[in-house]
């Protein structure tokens, strides 16, 4: 009988894998990895991204596709309507509507809000509002952000 190629292999021999399978083994560890770390990481820019996600848009630009924006997080640039201020400083209730500024189309948005406002929160005060807008049209806000009176700005 003829020897085997097998039979004249060593046991050393017989032991050690292809180079080429070894290879193969450790290229499909770094592909799934890779796999792996990406989909995490993807994850993650998702989640955060969702969650603090805010639109900024002008008054005139929310009542103009108000049902794209309703249950949605918004932060509505514009200004306070004088005489719609209306407060409860006991419960720390304001409500009061937002007016769009010039040059944008004339626009208002009734809000309310609930906490303590800025101190140059006020009638007439450019304010950014930040909140939920509700399905009656309303911005619910739970922050609001006054702009800088214009004493302040450069002549």
């Amino acid at each position: 009988m003829m020897p085997s190629p097998d039979d004249q292999l060593t046991d050393g021999d017989r032991a050690k894998p292809h180079p080429a399978a070894a290879h193969g083994r450790g290229a499909w560890k770094i592909v799934i990895s890779v796999g792996v770390v990406t989909v995490a990481l993807g994850g993650l820019l998702w989640a955060s991204t969702r969650e603090g996600a805010e639109y900024y848009k002008y008054v005139d630009e929310v009542l103009a596709d108000a049902a794209r924006y309703q249950g949605k997080r918004l932060r509505v640039h514009g200004d306070v309507v004088e005489g719609s201020l209306e407060s409860d400083k006991a419960s720390l209730r304001y409500r009061f509507k937002i007016a769009s500024r010039a040059p944008r189309s004339a626009a208002v948005i009734s809000a309310e809000f609930n906490g303590i406002p800025p101190d140059t929160f006020k009638a007439g005060a450019e304010v950014i509002a930040a909140g939920v807008l509700a399905s009656d049209g309303r911005l619910l806000a739970d922050k609001i952000e006054t702009k800088c009176p214009s004493k302040y700005e450069a002549k």
